[in-house]
């Protein structure tokens, strides 16, 4: 009896892969220019960021971050340290390479908050949205990136923006995750507050609600960033140049050496942007 009942089970499978084959394929038929377009787009973005970081001599954008990294931090060991991670990264030959990975990361950043806080917001205000959303933002968290790699590469080509594409879809979910949670942990007492002062929605949501969430939407920036640097070996496999290269060169050669140096540029590179993008204000309970 229970042998008839697995067979029947296995014999009558759901074609989950069928669907989506076809979804992809409805997807080339129908939004063939809506992909043209949006690659054009992402591509302009990545080469304005790589004229930005290339053209300049290296040590000039040396300089700039050091004096940025001064600006924000107004101590003398953070500028330092930024010089020094750079100079070592120009001492090791990986500068073109680390300027082609800072362009993804930073493009993937600008897009993925452009998407995650007004969805965050807008989670946070709509239960059901929220409710609606959740399942997809753990499908696209948890579902292996080689999977979506493969409709990816069908619908954009090899190069920068099917990386791109991809470490958006892996990154997203966490600047959405933490806006809605930033906006949703206002204090009533302030938005009440608000209220009686005759804030519109508009106002009690700029003046009150997104100051009060930009601790959490400063860490979902800084969550993107080093999901995206994650990603970066997974992009060099749809044609991304950057750091992820080398890495899958050694990899491929078994070279340790090369392998480390490579890692060992990452690594910089998240430190570096992780520190500046660290938010170092604090809430303040009575107010």
């Amino acid at each position: 009896m229970m042998d008839n009942v697995l067979a029947w089970i296995t014999g009558n499978r759901i074609p989950l892969g069928a669907w989506a084959k076809a979804g992809v394929d409805w997807l080339i038929a129908n939004g063939g220019f809506f992909f043209d377009w949006l690659s054009t787009v992402l591509q302009v973005m990545i080469d304005a960021l790589l004229w930005c970081l290339q053209t300049p001599h290296p040590l000039i954008v040396v300089a700039v971050a050091t004096v940025l990294a001064w600006w924000l931090r107004r101590n003398l060991l953070f500028p330092l340290f930024v010089a020094a991670a750079l100079l070592v990264i120009v001492n090791q030959g990986y500068w073109k390479e680390t300027t082609e990975t800072l362009s993804l990361v930073l493009a993937a950043a600008a897009v993925c908050m452009a998407i995650g806080v007004p969805v965050g917001v807008a989670a946070a205000h709509r239960p059901r949205l929220s409710a609606f959303i959740r399942p997809i933002l753990d499908l696209m968290q948890t579902m292996p990136t080689f999977v979506y790699l493969i409709p990816v590469l069908i619908l954009f080509g090899l190069g920068m923006v099917p990386g791109l594409i991809a470490t958006v879809i892996f990154a997203v979910p966490a600047p959405i995750r933490l806006t809605e949670l930033g906006v949703k942990s206002t204090p009533r007492q302030l938005v009440e507050a608000g209220q009686a002062f005759g804030a519109t929605p508009r106002q009690l949501l700029w003046k009150v609600e997104l100051p009060w969430a930009l601790p959490n939407i400063m860490a979902g920036l800084t969550q993107t960033i080093m999901l995206s640097l994650s990603m970066v070996v997974i992009a060099a496999l749809v044609g991304a140049p950057g750091l992820g290269v080398p890495v899958l060169r050694a990899l491929n050669s078994v070279n340790i050496a090369k392998g480390f140096e490579a890692g060992a540029m990452i690594v910089l590179v998240a430190i570096v942007l992780d520190r500046f993008l660290r938010h170092e204000g604090k809430r303040e309970s009575g107010q």
